[in-house]
Parts: structure tokens; sequence; C-alpha cells
């Protein structure tokens, strides 16, 4: 296959299948800048070398896990033939589970919740998009292709509940899964590209040696795929990430091999272990490595190195929230805290303890000619008692205003002073110490805010998209029921005329009980 003048597969000229498994191929997103598309290209289901219908369903289930948006290809027309070799939709509930609670059942919405788009494409068609003589679109082509079947007709001309008619349920089942599990659903139509000659070479073909509405058709396909199709998300309308693709797929493979059945809430649950614990890590190096760029010991005052550690705490916070999830009660967030806490607590002693080497080592270089003479003995001499007297008070002068002592040189003070200034110096160390751990705390109330916020608003757009499918299934229902009414009991209350054969227990129950209700009453008025 070739992307915009990229060869990304292999494609085959004979009649041997040449992709195995899933080949994944990785290209920059023409459109959108900070995304990569993700191209999974899957073996054809069906293979006859193969032969492994179970290797099959495992196949399309990954698919359908790790795409945002499907694309099913088959050859000429959308008819009973082409749905039946996609009966693979209807194995999904076994295959795929949405929640991990044991008894709770999966619905329908939880599975369009989670699925990927679909797109049918139809290769070499040749036929005019017409229906009823009047012209169509590629999606309403397939949307009338999925129309659930209606009632049978008796010789009689009555029209009966039939629900056990197992060519009618055989019929619309995979047609209902397809409607049910997949919303929105798109069909693109794509002529023969050329002629069987130039088709067993199509890698070495341009778009110039192929047929010009095919071309067309393509691109209109790419185009639509590029602007429509959305980022991959799970649970909560996380957007998924490179790495977290390939953790997906590493876990939904190894529960396929040990022959369990992948669950969404389980995967959730296990990805957002890798994802906070790796968001942790992330957020605690970006921290360490700037305080040791920016932070140039000893510092001058507390306060100083406070302000360094409160901006980079805010960043790390930051890279934290994007790359965590599902991080309940604030468990990793709370990990985060401490840790950086930890950092910032080691760092304030290395800084203490740089203050007073650089203290003692300013000492020493200061009052070195005072050691010298003293050892002489130049200030045994009359009047050396002064001379000694003003030489220390410069020195000590001199020493107060050299720079670069850090926080503890007010500790060096006289001796009258010392224990009273370094008293206060470490209450107002402890009192900046506590305004950074109150600081910390707001920055990540505030940010969790933020993200408990974006969350809603995914989760929002999630609900969206579930409530238009199921207004959309419940607009099949409600205009079932209203022709079940108009035919089923229009010329005698004994004839029953259903339309469409629903799945739906409740529904089913619903209305045996009212056909029970019909017969028994007229029963009594007739007797």
């Amino acid at each position: 296959m070739i992307f915009y003048d990229v060869l990304c597969f292999t494609l085959g000229a004979t009649i041997q299948s040449q992709t195995k498994g899933i080949w994944m191929w990785c290209v920059p997103h023409p459109i959108k800048s900070d995304h990569t598309l993700v191209l999974l290209d899957t073996e054809g289901l069906g293979d006859v070398e193969k032969g492994d219908d179970s290797n099959d369903n495992w196949i399309f289930s990954l698919a359908v896990l790790l795409s945002s948006i499907l694309v099913y290809n088959s050859m000429g027309t959308i008819d009973n033939y082409a749905l039946e070799k996609l009966h693979y939709v209807t194995e999904l509930t076994e295959l795929i589970k949405v929640k991990s609670v044991e008894g709770d059942v999966d619905e329908s919405a939880d599975y369009v919740r989670f699925f990927p788009t679909f797109v049918w494409a139809v290769r070499d068609f040749g036929l005019e998009l017409k229906l009823d003589e009047k012209p169509i679109t590629a999606y309403q082509y397939l949307e009338n292709a999925l129309k659930l079947k209606q009632g049978e007709n008796t010789t009689d001309g009555l029209m009966i509940l039939n629900m056990n008619n197992k060519k009618i349920v055989q019929y619309n089942l995979t047609r209902d899964c397809l409607r049910k599990f997949f919303s929105p659903r798109w069909c693109f139509v794509f002529e023969r590209p050329a002629n069987s000659e130039k088709m067993k070479r199509m890698e070495e073909l341009t778009d110039a040696d192929l047929e010009p509405s095919f071309v067309k058709q393509s691109r209109d396909f790419c185009d639509h795929i590029f602007k429509e199709v959305k980022t991959k998300t799970m649970i909560g309308g996380l957007k998924v990430t490179g790495k977290m693709l390939g953790n997906l797929t590493e876990m939904y493979v190894d529960m396929i091999r040990s022959g369990q059945v992948p669950c969404l809430d389980n995967a959730v649950v296990a990805l957002a272990q890798i994802e906070n614990s790796s968001a942790i890590e992330k957020a605690k190096a970006y921290y360490q490595q700037s305080m040791a760029k920016l932070v140039v010991f000893p510092t001058e005052t507390q306060q100083q190195l406070s302000m360094i550690h409160a901006s980079m705490e805010r960043k790390a916070v930051a890279i934290f929230m994007n790359s965590s999830f599902k991080d309940e009660d604030q468990k990793y967030q709370k990990q985060l805290m401490k840790a950086i806490q930890e950092v910032y607590v080691a760092i304030c002693e290395k800084n203490l303890q740089e203050s007073q080497r650089a203290c003692k080592h300013i000492i020493e270089h200061i009052f070195a000619p005072l050691k010298v003479q003293l050892r002489n003995g130049s200030y045994m001499t009359p009047g050396g008692y002064k001379h000694y007297c003003d030489d220390l008070k410069m020195m000590t002068s001199e020493y107060r205003s050299a720079g670069g002592k850090g926080v503890k040189e007010k500790a060096k003070r006289e001796a009258s002073e010392q224990e009273k200034l370094t008293m206060e110096e470490q209450i107002r160390v402890q009192e900046l110490l506590m305004d950074d751990q109150k600081r910390t705390y707001e920055e990540h109330k505030k940010q969790l805010l933020e993200k408990m916020e974006a969350d809603k608003e995914n989760a929002e757009v999630e609900y969206n998209r579930v409530l238009e499918a199921k207004l959309k299934v419940g607009t099949v229902v409600m205009e079932t029921s209203r022709q079940y009414i108009d035919f089923g009991f229009r010329d005698s209350p004994l004839k029953i005329y259903p339309n469409m054969i629903f799945q739906n227990s409740r529904f089913i129950k619903t209305v045996l009980f009212t056909v029970f209700v019909i017969i028994f009453v007229n029963f009594v008025r007739f007797r």
C-alpha cells in the first residue's frame, strides 16, 4: 500500500496472502502536526491456507480494540454474501468485555462508547448508486444494506409473529450488530484502479497509471479519514499516546494468549498503573534535573531557593497531570507530592551544608593573616592588643560584606548574637518551608481541578456520542412499533403483523404479554 508516495505495506499480486497477523506503520499526520497516524494492516479474514476461524476472530477483535476507525474492505457490492463474511461482529460480545464485575451485563451502548467508527470500503465497484431510480450516496447505500428484515407473509395473507424464524434471525444478526456497535458509519466505493495487466504490478504504478476516477475516490477517502477521524481514546475520554498503544497491544495479546477475554475495564486499570507510575517518574525527573540546573549552592537566602522550587514544582505537576489518568483518590498525585517534598528537603539540607562550608572557607581565607600574626607574636608588643582589635574588626567587617556565604552566614556572627540569630534564622527557614508546602498543596489542587474539568468535558463528548447512537436505535424501534400498530391490528384483533425481528428481551416480553392479553380477551368475548 502506498501512502502519500511512501510504500507502507506490501501489495500482493498473486492468490497468496501477503499480510500475516497485524502489520503496523507509523507516519506523521498530514493535518494534525502533534499527532501520528498509526496504520494497522490485518491479514485477510477467511484465508483458505489458514482455515482457522478462531484466529480470524481474534485478529478482528484486536483490530477493533486498537483502532479509532475500522476500515473493512470487500469487493463487488454490499450484498448478503458480503455481510455474512463479516459475521465476526456477531461474536464481539463473546471476545471483548467492557465491564469487569461479574454479573454486570454489557449493553450495546457500552460497546459503541469504546468501539471505533466503521468504514466499509467497496473495491471494484461497477454499479450505479441509485435506489428506486433516485441517486443515493455511498452512506445511504450502506444504511440501506443494513436494514433489518421485516415480517413474512403467509399463504393466506396474514403476517405472523415469528420470533423463532432462524432465517430472519440469521439475516438480521450481522446487520443489527453493526448498527448497535459502530457509530458513526461511513461507506466509500472505488472503481477498479486499472486493467488486469497493470494490477499485477500495482507497487510500480503511479497515479498517472491509474484510472482518474479511482484516484479521485482514493483522495476523497483519505481526506475524509484525515479530517473526520478522532484521536483514539479510552474510558473517560483519555487520549491514547504511542507508548500507551504499545502497552495496550501487549496487554491484549497476553490476555488472548493466556485464554482470557480482553476486558476494557481491566485494561484501563492496568494501563493506569503503568502510565501513572511513569508519570510520577517523568515529573520527578524533570523536577530533579531542573533544580540541579537552576540552583547554585549555596543560595544567598532560603526565599531564593523557595522561589525556584515553586516554579519547578508547578511545571512538574503539569507534566504529571498531562500524562496521568484514572488517578482515583489522587493516589499517584499524593505519591508525587511526597517524592518532590523529599527531594526538596534533601536540596535544602544540602544548601545548608554548602552554606556552612562556604562560610568556613571565607573565614579561613579572610582571617588567615590574623592567624599568622598571632603565631609570629606580632601582637605581643606594646600597643599590640589595640592593633589586634583593629585587625579583628576590619576582618570581621570584610567577612560580613563578602558574598557567597549562603543561608548560614548569620550563624557566624559575634558570639553574643550567635544563639539568638541562629534560632531566628531556623524559625524563618521553617516558616518558608511551611509556606512551600502550603503552596504545593494549592498548586496540586488547582491543577487537579483543571484536569477534572477537562475530564468532565471529555466525558460529555463521550456521553453525547453514545446518546446519539441510542437515539438512532430508538428511532428504529419507534418506527417499527408504529408499523406494528398500523399493520398488525388493522383488520382483525386476531391478526399480528410484526415488521422486524427484535432482539431486545424486554421488548419481546412486552409484545408477547400484549398478544396473550388480546387472545384471552377475544377468547372470552367469542365464548
